[in-house]
């Protein structure tokens, strides 16, 4: 498979570093960040898959964020970590629009199931009496299919506007992934167009989830503010703590990527940037929410209290 009137058949990945004597220290590195975002991440699946009382709204977008991390960490690091230890990283264009498809379609669902959350917490905080009929599991399921759908969509749209470019060739992709902005650099056809369709479609699906984020806990802080009892406020403020800065962390660093033209922010920057919220990110989310929830402690005892006893 190769692109439509193109001549490149394969790409090779430049990497994170061109420094030998970087190299196995970085695969270390990495290696270990990966399998704490494995070990994490399995380990939220599991506890919540296995504790009744997390059987909720929230830790059920919980369950999906921890699996979408895990997959989004899977489809990027182990090809980063075949990097640091061979000569050359060679992708064939098939594996490097798979990797791109999965890539955008788990960004994508991420951002939209971070929404979810946010609205879920928007109506436990706002409409207290009226959550358990607003965020029935009809409902959360629909929430949860839209996220998964548009990620499916912008996946398909990034992924086939790359394929219609024409590689001539130079096939040094200046990145440890198969990114979008890298590619496009690379096209003997990429023009202003490509750059403004990549910037409308990263806008739709970063934006209207940062949007409704925003309207969602501009809600919930008018009505902590109104609530008058010191112990309350600080109960709901706790309740969405972990989220926010999971949002922050998520949406900071793709926008710092994404919402700006490339002659702004060069690919070496860029690359910084894509490390943050394709390794980072995915690493720090389990741990965020572990460190930082009384339920799921409670469960984590729980779990292990039963493993000690049988």
């Amino acid at each position: 498979m190769a692109a439509k009137n193109s001549s490149v058949t394969e790409f090779i990945l430049e990497g994170l570093t061109d420094q030998l004597g970087l190299r196995i220290p970085l695969f270390f590195l990495f290696l270990g960040f990966y399998m704490v975002t494995v070990v994490g991440n399995l380990g939220l699946i599991t506890l919540i898959g296995l504790n009744s009382h997390l059987h909720t709204p929230m830790y059920f977008f919980l369950f999906n964020l921890s699996l979408i991390d895990f997959c989004f960490s899977t489809t990027i690091t182990p090809k980063m970590l075949i990097n640091f230890v061979s000569r050359k990283n060679i992708i064939s264009f098939t594996g490097c629009m798979t990797q791109l498809f999965f890539f955008c379609f788990f960004v994508v669902s991420e951002s939209f199931i971070l929404s979810a959350m946010a609205y879920d917490r928007y109506v436990a905080i706002c409409n207290p009496l009226l959550y358990t009929a607003t965020m029935s599991p009809q409902v959360c399921l629909l929430l949860l299919l839209g996220a998964y759908g548009m990620g499916f969509a912008g996946a398909m749209a990034h992924t086939g506007s790359i394929m219609n470019l024409t590689f001539c060739a130079d096939n040094l992709v200046n990145h440890f992934m198969c990114d979008i902005l890298p590619l496009l650099q690379l096209s003997c056809n990429s023009s202003y167009m490509n750059e403004l369709v990549l910037f409308i479609l990263v806008a739709v699906d970063i934006g209207l989830p940062i949007v409704s984020v925003f309207i969602s806990y501009a809600l919930i802080l008018s009505s902590i503010l109104h609530i008058s009892s010191t112990e309350g406020r600080s109960k709901a403020f706790s309740t969405c703590s972990a989220h926010i800065i999971v949002v922050l962390l998520f949406f900071g660093s793709g926008a710092f990527t994404y919402l700006k033209p490339p002659s702004i922010l060069p690919l070496e920057q860029g690359k910084v940037s894509s490390l943050f919220y394709t390794i980072i990110v995915p690493m720090l989310n389990p741990l965020i929410y572990s460190l930082r929830n009384k339920d799921v402690k409670v469960a984590l005892r729980r779990t292990l209290g039963r493993k000690i006893f049988s």
